[in-house]
C-alpha cells in the first residue's frame, strides 16, 4: 500500500500539535487519542522528509518524543511503508540528536524487520546500541538473530552473539538451547567452515557451563571432520563425547563411514564388530552399506560381498543404495556378469532400478567396449522413464568416441542441449571435440564450442589444448593463437604440450615474432595475450597484413631490407596457404586482391613472383610458385616500383 501524505506545512503541524493538549506529552498522562494523532504526525513527517530528518531537531519533538511514541513510528513505518532502512534511520536519528532511549520492543521490532530484509550491517548497529542501553534481549530475539546471521554467512557476527548470550545465560543460571548450537554448528559445516566449528566447540561450548552439548552436536562436528578427511580428530572427540554424553549409532556410523572414506575399511570393519559385541544397539543397513562401499571402493569384492550375505543373515534389508554400490564395485574391477547378477537380485527383492544403477552398467560395459550393450541399456532407461543424469551422458559419450563412434557421440550431445534439467560440464563436451580435431574436421569441432557458449558451458584447459592443437594441425596458425588469447583472458594456464605445439605451428607457418613471444611470456611465467598491434586479425588477415606491408614500404626512396622483406613473405605464405584451401574447397574464387602487386616489394636476391589463380605451390621450402621455367629462379630485368 502506498501512503499519501496530505501537503501540510511543517509550521501548521507543529501549531496543530501545540493547540492539541499541553507543550509536553507524555504517554501515561495524554490520551490514547492524542498519542495515536501524535505518531501519525511523526509518521507523516518521516515519510515526507525520509532523505533528511532535520525537521525533528526542535525542542517540541525533543520534549515529547518518548518511547512509546517512537515504537509506534517504526511499527508504521515497517508494516505500512515496508520500509526497514527508513525505519533505522528515525531510530538512530532520534537516539543520537534527541537522546531518546528506545524500548525493547522497539529493538526487537526493528532487529527483525531488518534481518528479514537482509540489512544485517544496519542490525548490527541496533543491536550495539541496544547493548549500549543496558537493555537484554530475550532468548527468542537472540535465537533469531544467530540463526538471521549465520544464515547470512555473517558467522562471525553470529558467533559474537551466541558468546553474549551464553554469558547472560550464565548470569540468570541458565542453559542456552542444544538445538540453537546444533544449528549452528550445522551451517558452519554446510559452508565448509569446519575448523571454525572445531575452536568454537573446544573454546567455548565444552569450557562454559551455560552450554549443553549432546549427541547431535558431538555427530555434527564429527561428521565435518570426517567429510573433510580429519578422522584422527573425530575420534579425539569421540573419547571426549563420553564425559558429555553417551554415543548413539549416528555417532558410529558417522565414524565408520569416515573411515571408509579415507580407504581404512579394516579399521571399519572393527568398528562394526564393536557395536555387535558391546553396544546395546545394532548395526542397521547404513552400517553395513558403508563399509560394504569401503570394500568396493577398494576393489575387494569379495569382502563386501561376504558382509553382504553377513547382513541379509542378521536381518537387515539391504536397500537400494547398497545394491548399486556392489553393481558398481563389480562394474569397476570388469566382472559385468557379477554385476548383471546383483542387478538381477534387486529386480527380484522388490527395488526399481534408479540412474544410479544404469549409470553402473552401462560404464561397466563401456570399460570392456561392449557399446552394443551399452545402446541397449540407454534404450531400456529411457523405456523406464529414468532421466540420465551428466555423468551418464558423459560414460557413454566418452566410450563412444573411444570406439570411434563420433557420430552417434554427437547425437547425444544434441539431445543434452535439450535438457534443460543438466548444467552440462566441459567434460562431457571434450571427448567429441578431440575425436573431430583429430579426424581433422575443425569446423565441427567449433560448433560444439559454440553449442557449449550458448548453454553457458564454461570451457576449461582441456577444451582450449584440444582446440588449440586441432587447428594447429590444420594449419590455422591465426585461429589457433586467437584461441590461445581466449584461453588466457578467462584464467586458463597452458601447459608446456599446448604451448610447444602452437610455438611449432606458427614457426613452420613463418610466425617466428609470434612464436618467440609466446615462448618468452612461457619461460617467464608471464603469459600475456598478443596485442593487437603485434598480430593481424581473424577476420581477413591476409589482407590486413599486406596493406599495412604496402604502406610501411611504399616509400620510393627507401629499399626495404632483407629481414623486413621477410617477414612480409612470411606473412603472405599464411595467406596463400589458407586462400588456396578455400579456392579448392570452392569457398573462393581467386587470391586476396594485392597479392599479385607484393613483386615491388623485395630486392633482387629475395625474389617474390606474383602467384597464379588456381595453382598450388609445387615447392614446399618455398611459398611461391616458380617463374615457370621449372628452376625458380629469377628474371633478370627490373624490379617493379624501382
Amino acid at each position: 500500500m502506498r501512503f499519501r501524505a496530505q501537503r501540510v506545512s511543517i509550521s501548521k503541524i507543529l501549531s496543530t500539535a501545540l493547540f492539541h493538549g499541553q507543550s509536553r506529552l507524555e504517554s501515561s498522562k495524554a490520551s490514547p487519542a492524542s498519542t495515536l494523532w501524535f505518531i501519525k504526525v511523526v509518521f507523516t513527517l518521516c515519510f515526507r522528509h525520509s532523505q533528511s530528518l532535520v525537521v525533528f531537531q526542535t525542542d517540541y519533538f525533543r520534549d515529547n518524543l518518548d518511547p512509546f511514541v517512537a515504537y509506534g513510528v517504526i511499527d508504521h513505518i515497517t508494516h505500512r511503508l515496508n520500509n526497514p532502512n527508513l525505519a533505522f534511520n528515525f531510530f538512530r536519528y532520534s537516539r543520537l540528536s534527541l537522546n531518546l532511549i528506545h524500548s525493547e520492543s522497539a529493538f526487537d521490532l526493528l532487529l527483525r524487520s531488518l534481518c528479514r530484509m537482509r540489512l544485517h550491517d544496519s542490525a548490527i548497529l541496533v543491536y550495539d546500541y541496544m547493548k549500549a542501553d543496558g537493555i537484554l534481549p530475550n532468548n527468542a530475539l537472540l535465537d533469531f538473530l544467530i540463526s538471521s546471521f549465520a544464515n547470512a554467512g555473517k558467522f562471525r557476527i553470529a558467533e559474537r552473539i551466541l558468546i553474549a548470550k551464553a554469558e547472560l545465560c550464565n548470569q540468570r543460571g541458565e542453559i542456552v538451547s542444544p538445538s540453537l548450537c546444533n544449528k549452528f554448528l550445522s551451517l558452519l559445516i554446510s559452508r565448509n567452515r569446519v575448523d571454525e566449528a572445531v575452536v568454537l566447540f573446544r573454546g567455548h561450548i565444552l569450557k562454559s557451563r551455560s552450554f549443553a552439548p549432546d549427541n547431535c552436536s558431538f555427530n555434527t562436528l564429527m561428521r565435518g571432520l570426517c567429510m573433510s578427511g580429519k578422522v584422527e580428530e573425530a575420534f579425539e572427540l569421540f573419547d571426549v563425547m563420553s564425559f558429555n554424553c553417551l554415543p548413539d549409532l549416528v555417532t558410529y556410523n558417522t565414524l565408520i563411514n569416515g573411515l571408509c572414506r579415507v580407504g581404512n575399511v579394516d579399521r571399519a570393519q572393527e568398528l562394526l564388530r564393536e557395536i555387535q559385541l558391546h553396544c546395546e544397539f545394532s548395526p542397521n543397513v547404513v552400517t553395513y552399506t558403508s563399509v560394504i562401499s569401503g570394500y568396493c571402493k577398494s576393489g575387494k569384492m569379495e569382502d563386501a560381498g561376504n558382509l553382504f550375505d553377513e547382513m541379509i543373515n542378521f536381518g537387515v534389508r539391504p536397500n537400494l543404495f547398497t545394491y548399486n554400490v556392489i553393481i558398481d564395485g563389480f562394474g569397476k574391477i570388469g566382472e559385468v556378469t557379477s554385476a548383471l547378477k546383483m542387478y538381477e537380485k534387486m529386480v527380484i527383492d522388490g527395488f526399481h532400478p534408479d540412474i544410479i544403477t544404469f549409470t553402473s552398467l552401462i560404464d561397466a560395459h563401456s570399460r570392456l567396449g561392449d557399446m552394443d550393450h551399452c545402446m541397449k541399456l540407454w534404450d531400456e532407461m529411457n523405456k523406464r522413464k529414468v532421466s540420465p543424469n551428466a555423468f551418464t551422458f558423459s560414460i557413454l559419450i566418452n566410450a563412444l568416441c573411444k570406439e570411434n563412434r563420433l557420430n552417434e557421440a554427437r547425437d547425444l550431445l544434441r539431445q543434452l542441449s535439450l535438457r534443460k534439467d543438466i548444467i552440462p560440464q566441459p567434460f562431457i563436451y571434450n571427448p567429441v571435440i578431440d575425436g573431430f580435431c583429430k579426424t581433422g574436421n575443425v569446423d565441427e569441432a567449433n560448433v560444439i564450442i559454440a553449442e557449449m557458449e550458448v548453454k553457458g558451458c564454461v570451457h576449461d584447459k582441456m577444451t582450449f589444448t584440444i582446440l588449440i592443437l586441432g587447428h594447429c594441425m590444420k594449419g590455422r596458425s591465426f585461429e589457433a593463437i586467437g584461441i590461445y588469447n581466449k584461453m588466457l583472458s578467462m584464467g586458463c594456464v597452458p601447459d608446456n604440450i599446448t604451448i610447444n605445439c602452437l610455438v611449432s605451428c606458427l614457426r613452420k607457418a613463418g610466425m617466428a615474432r609470434e612464436a618467440y613471444e609466446i615462448e618468452q611470456n612461457a619461460s617467464n611465467g608471464t603469459c600475456t595475450c598478443l596485442s593487437s598491434s603485434e598480430r593481424t586479425t581473424q577476420s581477413h588477415p591476409g589482407l590486413e597484413v599486406i596493406i599495412t606491408g604496402r604502406e610501411k614500404f611504399e616509400d620510393v626512396n627507401s629499399i626495404p631490407s632483407v629481414d623486413q622483406c621477410e617477414e612480409l613473405v612470411s606473412f603472405v605464405r599464411f595467406v596463400m596457404q589458407i586462400s588456396m584451401e578455400l579456392i579448392l574447397k570452392g569457398k573462393c574464387r581467386s587470391l586476396p586482391v594485392g597479392l599479385d602487386k607484393l613483386t615491388f616489394l623485395c630486392p633482387r636476391h629475395l625474389p617474390l613472383k606474383p602467384f597464379r589463380e588456381g595453382k598450388p605451390c609445387q615447392d614446399e621450402t618455398s611459398p611461391f610458385l616458380d617463374s615457370g621455367n621449372g628452376t625458380g629462379s629469377p628474371k633478370k630485368g627490373k624490379r617493379k616500383g624501382m
